[in-house]
């Protein structure tokens, strides 16, 4: 794999940059893989690089059916944190923010990682009450979050000026999380698909897998796809908002839905906020990205839906909400809005397991999934390689559904 450096930029800029090497190979599709991964977003690449780096299995094919990196992963506000409430989800989290931090020495690739801190806008007291139990948790698997009174709020966040004593709900206090961090989501993309290839993974895409295939005694033998058909004795299913269009193929029903998440992007202003900020009770959250663009995510639309756009009510209720406690938003000019595709549990906990198909695997139901990417992939490869849950996801497989063992989860950004 070429090394990416500032020696190696020089040395290319003399060169007019017409000697950089293929970031990946577009070798050509065979008909038999000991693994394929279908989804080449954050969690199919990454599963596939650790398949290689830990396990050194690398007869590994990624398939996409539109281009890598275009779909949820380019869906996203980028959000990298680990506060939240179940013992369960904690110490997978905590380990994922890890990973991130080290992702650019390791890729050698630049994630722009940006640790910058998360700050919670707390205004009912049920919600303060929920957040100091997440606290005490979350200080046992050492991640950090710490009260703060209204006037530290408001100095950390200027642009606070909303939310007073006489507002329909006035600011109670903040919580501070220093873990929480932003980064570059294509470059996450390009990172790791980048180094799988040079570790022997193959990288399809525009390649479509349209049905699943199992042989006579039930187990997965493979996908159909567009440019035909490709044998596997494991089948990865990565492809969030897809999930279930996918496994009804095999037969197959998982217990999740898709829903629809809302965020937009403003035009870019002067440096404004430093840190992201949450406001859960008001159904919002935001960062100013290194352009100066305000990255602003909304609630989830609660009906099932697998369109890309956003509803009009979703986000006029977002818009609403930040208005009334950043007034001054109100002379940004918005540039573009998203939807991405949610696949969600009963629980609001993700899904990684062996299912009853034998040798189809799945990881699905992420509530926001970009800060699962690296603990993701690492343990999910795990699972393929070895055919058992890593320590960290143990507690995620289909079982909980079967013996009613659910992961409650209330630390997903803007769950109300």
């Amino acid at each position: 794999m070429q090394k990416y450096s500032a020696f190696s930029l020089a040395r290319n800029a003399i060169s007019g940059h017409k000697n950089w090497s293929r970031a990946w190979r577009s070798p050509p599709l065979k008909d038999r893989y000991e693994v394929v991964v279908i989804g080449a977003g954050g969690h199919g690449l990454a599963t596939a690089y650790y398949l290689a780096k830990e396990f050194g299995i690398t007869d590994v094919a990624v398939l996409e059916r539109g281009w890598l990196g275009g779909g949820n992963i380019a869906r996203n506000t980028v959000t990298i944190r680990s506060n939240y409430m179940r013992d369960e989800s904690i110490p997978f989290y905590v380990k994922s923010v890890e990973m991130y931090e080290g992702l650019t020495h390791e890729l050698n690739f630049n994630m722009m990682h940006s640790k910058r801190t998360m700050v919670d806008v707390v205004q009912t007291w049920p919600k303060l009450r929920e957040l100091r139990r997440r606290q005490l948790i979350m200080d046992i698997y050492g991640s950090t979050y710490e009260q703060i009174t209204t006037d530290e709020l408001r100095k950390r966040i200027p642009a606070l000026t909303g939310g007073g004593p006489v507002a329909r709900l006035p600011i109670i206090c903040g919580m501070v999380h220093t873990d929480a961090g932003v980064n570059r989501h294509d470059a996450v993309a390009w990172g790791y698909a980048r180094a799988a290839d040079a570790m022997g993974v193959e990288i399809h895409q525009q390649t479509a897998v349209q049905a699943l295939i199992r042989g006579a005694d039930g187990r997965i033998e493979g996908v159909e796809t567009n440019r035909g058909t490709v044998r596997a004795k494991k089948v990865v299913v990565a492809v969030s908002g897809h999930t279930t269009t996918l496994t009804e193929t095999a037969g197959l029903k998982l217990p999740l839905r898709t829903m629809n998440l809302t965020a937009f992007v403003s035009e870019p202003v002067k440096p404004l906020v430093d840190v992201i900020v949450n406001c859960p009770d008001s159904g919002f959250y935001f960062s100013q990205s290194d352009k100066g663009e305000m990255v602003i995510g909304g609630a989830p639309d609660m009906g099932q839906s697998f369109r890309r756009d956003i509803k009009q009510h979703v986000f006029e209720d977002t818009v609403t909400a930040m208005l009334s406690l950043f007034p001054s938003f109100k002379k940004l000019k918005l540039m573009r809005q998203w939807g991405g595709h949610l696949d969600i549990a009963h629980d609001a906990s993700p899904i990684m397991d062996q299912t009853d198909v034998p040798g189809l695997f799945v990881t699905a139901g992420w509530w926001g999934g970009y800060k699962a990417i690296p603990a993701g992939g690492l343990t999910l490869a795990h699972l393929v390689a070895k055919g058992e849950p890593h320590p960290l996801m143990a507690s995620f497989t289909l079982d909980r559904f079967r013996h009613l063992e659910f992961v409650m989860e209330a630390g997903t950004t803007t769950a109300r």
